[in-house]
Parts: C-alpha cells; sequence; structure tokens
C-alpha cells in the first residue's frame, strides 16, 4: 500500500504496536489480529490499521510473531568489544557453558557483533525482523547500558550475565558476587598474618571494578585494616598495572589483591622488577582464575567464576521469561570460589 506524502513519518525504531493501536483508535490485540488473523476484523477496521501501520513506518519484530505460533528455537548473543570485567578467557569459558547449556534444552545460540552505545542496538533489530529468535542473553553490561530498556520495551525475552550498574533495575540477570570474592581474598590473608594489603583495580567507573573494590574495601575496614594510600588504579594492561602496582610495593605492603588476572600479572612484573618473589616477598591474588593463573611460576592465587552455573542460571531464566513474559523478575547473584596457589604462601612479617 503506498505511503501518503503528507503522512507524518516517525522513526521506524521508536514505534510499537501500542503506538499504532493508539493512532488508529483500536485495541493492541486489533493491531496483533491486524498483522496475525486479518480474517478476524472486519474490512473497514483491517483497512485503518494497515494503513496507520503504513503512515508510521511500523515494522512487527518478528520474534514477537515467533513466540504466540511457533518457536525458532534461536537465542541471541551479541559479541561486543572485550572491556574490563569481561577478560576473553572468561567469556570464551562462558560462550561455551551457555552454547552447551542451550543446546541440551534444544536452541542454538545466534552470535552477532554488538558494539556499545545505541549503534549496537542495530544488530538486534535485524536479527528480530530477519531471523526471528526466541530472546537474547545480554553480556558486558555497564553503566548507562541501552539494551535493557529497548528490549523491555518491544516485549523481547532476555537475561542479562551481569547488573544493571546504573538507573533501576529490568528485567532478569544473573550475576557473579565479585565483592565476596575479594572479601574471600582478604579474609585469607589476614588468616596468614597480613596487616598491609593493598588492592588494585581499574579506574572508577566500571560496575565490575568497583563492586569488586567494594569487597576488599569492606574487609578490611571489618578487621579494622588501614586503606588510605593502599589503592591504585590501572587499565587492564601488563605495563600499565605494572607501573600502577609500584608506589604500593614501595610504601611496604605485603600482599596485593588484583580485579584480574591480568592486573596481578602486572604485579609479578613489578616485583621481579624490584628482585621479589611473588608468593615468597608478597603476596599476589588475582581474580577470574585463567587459564595463564595455574602456569604462571608461582601458581598464581585467584578467584573463580562459577561460569558453568552461570551459562546455566541465565538458559534457565531466560526460557521461563519465553513461556511466561509477565512474570516478576528473577536476578541470581552466585558465590565465586577462592583459588589458593603458591602466589599466597608469604605472610606479613
Amino acid at each position: 500500500m503506498p505511503r501518503s506524502p503528507n503522512s507524518p513519518r516517525t522513526k521506524a525504531g521508536s514505534v510499537t504496536l501500542a503506538t499504532v493501536a493508539r493512532r488508529a483508535g483500536v485495541s493492541p490485540q486489533t493491531v496483533s489480529n491486524a498483522l496475525n488473523s486479518p480474517e478476524l476484523l472486519r474490512p473497514e477496521t483491517l483497512e485503518r490499521v494497515r494503513r496507520t501501520i503504513d503512515e508510521l513506518g511500523y515494522r512487527p519484530h518478528r520474534a514477537a510473531q515467533t513466540l504466540r505460533t511457533r518457536s525458532s528455537k534461536l537465542i541471541g548473543y551479541g559479541i561486543r568489544p572485550t572491556a574490563p570485567g569481561t577478560s576473553a578467557p572468561v567469556m570464551d569459558r562462558f560462550l561455551h557453558a551457555l552454547s552447551q547449556t542451550a543446546d541440551e534444552a534444544g536452541y542454538r545460540i545466534l552470535l552477532f557483533a554488538s558494539p556499545p552505545g545505541s549503534a549496537g542496538l542495530d544488530g538486534y533489530e535485524e536479527l528480530l525482523d530477519l531471523h526471528s529468535v526466541d530472546g537474547f542473553v545480554l553480556s558486558g553490561t555497564e553503566r548507562g547500558d541501552q539494551r535493557q530498556a529497548w528490549l523491555e520495551k518491544r516485549g523481547v525475552p532476555f537475561v542479562g550475565f551481569g547488573r544493571m550498574w546504573s538507573g533501576r533495575q529490568i528485567g532478569d540477570w544473573v550475576d557473579v558476587d565479585g565483592a565476596s570474592g575479594t572479601d574471600a581474598a582478604v579474609e585469607h590473608l589476614v588468616a596468614l598474618g597480613h596487616r598491609r594489603i593493598a588492592f588494585l583495580g581499574w579506574p572508577r567507573g566500571s560496575g565490575v571494578g568497583d563492586d569488586r573494590a567494594m569487597g576488599w574495601q569492606r574487609a578490611m575496614q571489618r578487621h579494622g585494616l588501614p586503606v588510605r594510600g593502599k589503592r591504585a588504579r590501572s587499565i587492564d594492561d601488563i605495563a600499565s598495572a605494572q607501573a600502577a602496582v609500584g608506589p604500593l610495593l614501595d610504601a611496604g605492603a605485603t600482599a596485593v589483591i588484583a580485579a584480574s588476572d591480568m592486573l596481578a600479572l602486572g604485579c609479578y612484573h613489578a616485583l621481579r622488577e624490584r628482585r621479589a618473589v611473588p608468593g615468597k616477598d608478597v603476596a599476589v591474588v588475582g581474580f577470574d582464575d585463567s587459564p595463564t593463573a595455574a602456569l604462571l611460576s608461582p601458581g598464581l592465587s585467584t578467584v573463580a567464576q562459577p561460569l558453568e552455573a552461570v551459562g546455566r542460571e541465565c538458559v534457565r531464566l531466560l526460557l521461563a521469561r519465553m513461556s511466561e513474559l509477565g512474570a516478576p523478575p528473577e536476578r541470581v547473584l552466585l558465590e565465586p570460589s577462592l583459588v589458593v596457589r603458591d602466589s599466597t604462601s608469604a605472610s606479613d612479617d
């Protein structure tokens, strides 16, 4: 049906089924019938709804239609550039666990590029329109993330691996309690006799990084240990971490807890630069239990994330959301575990 050149045009991405219903003066169910069961409508009503759809440029999401009729058995997963808190080996392990659990439930994971910001929403739009995915798993959640609200507004099922770090919580998510992990690391070091425990984290503003720093600070304060002058920040890079941790070591820290194994590796380099031995002269704890952690000499004590459990819970929550879109949101916070190796054999003299 040709659109009148004088008809107001709304940006397609902002038009919803409810928008069409309001403009046409009908119920949302009537618009749904016009799209899926036109034989149920009177000819004049069907004509009015179709004309409104054309005027607004409404593009009905095939995923929403599929949910009412059949399942595509596809789950979309957007690949985002690696950011602090989501190191590549960790996300590879998560994706493997997610794919295996989805496969056991009869679903396939469909990967697509998803850059940060509003530009990344185009990939979600395309998968909904062209591939009829049943829902999405989100990862790399960050402050100001637009994806949750965008998907919720369109009635598309999703689950996040990671909390929303700003604003109100939207939808279902599964996350790992990073603060609990660094808290446990402090407890382990205190039990060894350490009192001068430093923290090497990421720059402020990283939800994951700030959460891990909070656990260190909480445990230190619980034991009456000072935190002033015992925290440094670095991007997730070995050379930067090596430079950032230097002042902490020079100030007499006998143990360092790092927000990632990558930062911990920078600590190793800084210690060796000072002819000190990790685990013997200064204790070091990382986070993520990356493949490198066990291969270092000495082996790196680190906090391991339960990625298999995260994958299982993400699939469970998403399947539940697909079956009941209006159910109350469910959030799952999983406990990490401390893996003790030789890098924490040192004690505070």
